[in-house]
């Protein structure tokens, strides 16, 4: 059996190692940390101090393109189509051939009515003569006065004969001038539809070709009544003010096209069906990039805002029933959890319309590692990183 002096030995050796042990925990506990996260240090994040802007509000709406001026060119007068004057998809100026008819029988027409007028004006100097000497026989009684009054009689039926033929060449003229169809404005031509020999008639229900002129182009859009009238209410409350921005366009893949437009008009009648209505847009299109039909969207500013609050989108989050909440550094260094109301969005940013103030921090880098109450060390987006401590120069020997 082993010694009462040989067992106090190992005690002491037993207490010894456990307190030692218990000495190696503590100081191990000191290294991992307390309540400050590991080695006792505190969070880093990387915050977003709020402050109050004016902003312009818009509203991105659906809308399609159309020509500024559309004419729709038909015949005026009965022929046959003796040649196309135009390239069809080209660019024609207003007044511009376009068809070329066969004018023959005008023509002929227009020559008659000359020489109608032509004799009417021989009759008219024969009537003057007549009545000039009429007026001075007259006077000594050489002609009746009957006589007289016929011979001047016969000068005003004369005048008018003249008047019936000159009105008579200027509307055969009308005629044939009418057989060289031309281009009632400037713009680009479609396709023609019809060829040379083809037979049109004056007033046809079918457009030989359809010019547009495409610079300006408008753009329709639509908006809610709805939104009209939130908007009114909020510009009477004094919230929002009027904006009178220039509208931007976005094409079908998503780019923003180069010309801003400008607000023409909005329409007087609400559309009873879709209970909105029409917006009009002037939009410049030197390029022709725009055509007719285009399906566009256009951002409208709907109102100026005062003193707005634009927080990161990143910095909010969405809890199960839908809520928005955000992480904000508060006074004392230390994560508190904030529910707050977003509008809508500008760019990458969400509109606050409550539970934020100018001036308070909201986290938006460092998310995952960190919690409510814990104490940070919050570094401002966008701000030069601090530079490290100079490391302790050794004890010299």
């Amino acid at each position: 059996m082993p010694s009462r002096k040989s067992m106090s030995y190992k005690a002491i050796f037993t207490v010894s190692a456990l307190a030692l042990a218990l000495a190696a925990c503590g100081k191990g506990g000191d290294q991992q940390g307390g309540p400050g996260g590991p080695g006792g240090q505190k969070g880093q994040v990387t915050v977003v101090t709020l402050k109050p802007e004016t902003i312009t509000l818009t509203r991105e709406l659906p809308g399609r393109t159309s020509a500024s001026l559309v004419a729709q060119v038909r015949p005026q007068v009965n022929g046959i189509v003796e040649k196309r004057l135009f390239t069809e998809g080209g660019l024609v100026k207003a007044g511009q051939p376009l068809y070329q008819l066969d004018d023959k029988t005008y023509a002929a027409d227009a020559e008659n009515a000359k020489a109608t007028l032509a004799r009417a004006e021989a009759s008219l100097n024969s009537a003057q003569l007549n009545a000039r000497r009429s007026t001075e026989l007259v006077k000594i009684d050489a002609v009746s006065k009957q006589d007289d009054e016929n011979a001047t009689a016969t000068l005003k039926q004369a005048r008018a004969d003249v008047a019936a033929g000159r009105a008579q060449v200027a509307s055969t003229g009308v005629i044939l001038g009418r057989a060289r169809i031309v281009s009632p404005i400037s713009g680009r031509i479609g396709k023609s539809a019809v060829t040379a020999g083809a037979l049109v008639t004056a007033n046809q229900a079918d457009a030989l070709a359809v010019v547009q002129q495409l610079d300006p182009v408008f753009v329709d859009i639509s908006q809610s009544s709805a939104e009209l009238l939130a908007l009114r209410k909020q510009i009477a409350a004094g919230t929002l003010s009027e904006a009178s921005t220039p509208v931007q366009i976005l094409l079908e893949d998503g780019s923003r096209y180069e010309h801003d437009g400008k607000l023409a008009f909005s329409e007087v009648t609400v559309d009873e069906g879709t209970g909105s209505f029409l917006l009009r847009v002037v939009v410049p299109n030197p390029d022709n990039i725009l055509m007719p039909g285009m399906y566009v969207r256009a951002q409208v500013g709907t109102g100026v805002r005062q003193n707005a609050l634009l927080v990161p989108q990143q910095g909010v989050t969405r809890d199960p029933k839908g809520n928005a909440t955000a992480l904000v550094v508060n006074a004392k260094s230390e994560v508190e959890p904030r529910e707050i109301k977003v509008g809508q969005a500008i760019g990458d940013k969400w509109l606050v319309e409550g539970g934020l103030k100018a001036g308070d921090k909201v986290i938006v880098e460092g998310l995952q590692k960190i919690g409510p109450g814990m104490p940070v060390d919050a570094t401002e987006k966008g701000a030069a990183p601090a530079k490290p401590a100079a490391p302790a120069a050794a004890p010299k020997q």
